[in-house]
């Protein structure tokens, strides 16, 4: 099927150039397990899961089926004050594989409004204590904590920030973790924990009873895969102990086994106070985000209200909407019945080696890896950012559909990948990239 510029002229596309889009459109129109296929009836091999999104592989008729019926059964039904089975049932099977006592989840439609929910719970939290002066936020320069305003505040990556002028005060960002010193690094860099203490840096110039939470991705995700440094973690984790100051973890990208297991929080052995999750929790079938939070947040604040007041003042419209939490609770099926965390960290070291195969490429500048997630970064030619889209066009054009942020490519499969997959997307790497 072919599609005139005119007919695509209505929708404003997200994080796109939507002018040199609509001149030679990229559509897809069909996607079954590792692959999409595109308007000219092209097949491309999928090497970003979607946007993160599809562990399990598209097109999955468990997920499908588990919609259909919720739908027939029921459309909609609002959360507030009243519910339906299929939110504690996803809840339920959430908790069954978060770390530690993390057995609350508070459900919403995307990683950007469970992070937005992550500040409010921890505002909340710390008024329940008596706390009411802990306002401020830290997190970490290059993060990316979605794009509604609390998050864009919390992000340190520029290009999301600097149009916006009006964002969240009282937000410092701690120092980034990647070096030019560890390019190349398989997994986790030796050096860099020291840059945990940053966060006692701002203890000690802004007090330690004014900060309410510390947001960070166990790995940097959108910014172009940046793995934590050893022990950098565990200080965070002690610093915020110290100082009663809440740990929170963006799994949003590396939840749902992109680690190897459940969680980064349980790959790294460290546990934080709340963790937000999205993309992967339906597989991408429909929208949906999630929080879970540890049982001392969750009594704390619930326990403060009056009996029967509302006890937090926050939700959405399609908070555990029906079909998403069918959607959910196919897809966690699948996970478990397939043994997908356990396959991602069996074939984390085949991917890990075809992805460090392309150092020596001229144009590839660093590699960094860990389970089933991995940056590529090419030398940038130009202004920033213009070689990697060069690079996601040429890429499509031989048949694989990869995320670039900036210059770095940010190659994630699905946990359905074989080795076969993988050797395909290493292949086309190596092909485009050898070009530069």
């Amino acid at each position: 099927m072919q599609y005139a510029a005119n007919t695509l002229e209505n929708h404003w596309m997200p994080f796109t150039s939507n002018r040199d889009f609509k001149s030679e459109p990229r559509l897809m129109v069909k996607a079954k397990g590792m692959h999409y296929w595109n308007h000219k009836g092209d097949k491309l091999i999928d090497a970003s899961s979607g946007l993160f999104c599809c562990a399990a592989g598209h097109g999955r008729p468990e997920i499908t089926e588990a919609v259909h019926a919720s739908m027939q059964e029921i459309d909609y039904t609002p959360h507030f004050q009243v519910g339906h089975p299929s939110s504690f049932e996803l809840a339920r099977k959430v908790a069954k594989i978060t770390p530690a006592d993390l057995d609350y989840v508070f459900f919403c439609n995307s990683g950007s409004e469970a992070v937005e929910t992550a500040i409010k719970m921890a505002l909340a939290y710390h008024v329940a204590k008596g706390e009411a002066q802990r306002t401020r936020f830290v997190s970490r320069e290059r993060a990316y904590h979605g794009v509604n305003i609390g998050g864009v505040s919390l992000s340190g990556m520029v290009r999301n920030r600097e149009t916006f002028g009006a964002v969240m005060p009282g937000v410092a960002h701690l120092r980034h973790t990647w070096s030019p010193d560890a390019r190349f690094t398989r997994g986790q860099p030796e050096n860099g924990a020291d840059l945990a203490d940053d966060l006692q840096r701002f203890v000690d110039l802004y007090g330690s009873k004014s900060i309410a939470a510390c947001f960070v991705e166990p790995i940097a995700g959108s910014t172009g895969v940046l793995i934590p440094p050893k022990g950098y973690l565990e200080r965070l984790r002690e610093i915020c102990d110290r100082h009663g100051i809440l740990l929170v973890f963006d799994e949003v990208i590396c939840g749902f086994g992109r680690t190897g297991k459940a969680f980064a929080a349980q790959s790294f052995g460290v546990t934080p106070d709340i963790i937000t999750m999205a993309k992967a929790l339906t597989n991408g079938a429909l929208p949906m985000g999630a929080v879970a939070v540890n049982e001392k947040i969750y009594h704390t604040v619930t326990s403060s209200a009056l009996d029967g007041a509302v006890e937090f003042f926050h939700g959405y419209t399609y908070s555990a909407h029906p079909a998403a939490c069918a959607a959910g609770i196919a897809t966690l099926d699948i996970y478990e019945k397939e043994g997908l965390f356990e396959r991602a960290a069996e074939m984390s070291p085949h991917f890990l080696d075809r992805m460090y195969d392309l150092q020596g490429i001229k144009a590839v500048t660093d590699i960094r890896g860990y389970g089933m997630l991995c940056g590529i970064d090419l030398a940038t030619a130009g202004r920033p950012g213009l070689r990697g889209f060069d690079a996601t066009k040429k890429l499509f054009a031989r048949g694989l559909h990869i995320k670039f942020t900036g210059d770095a490519g940010i190659c994630a499969p699905a946990l359905v990948a074989t080795k076969a997959d993988i050797d395909e997307i290493w292949r086309i790497f190596k092909e485009v990239f050898s070009e530069y």
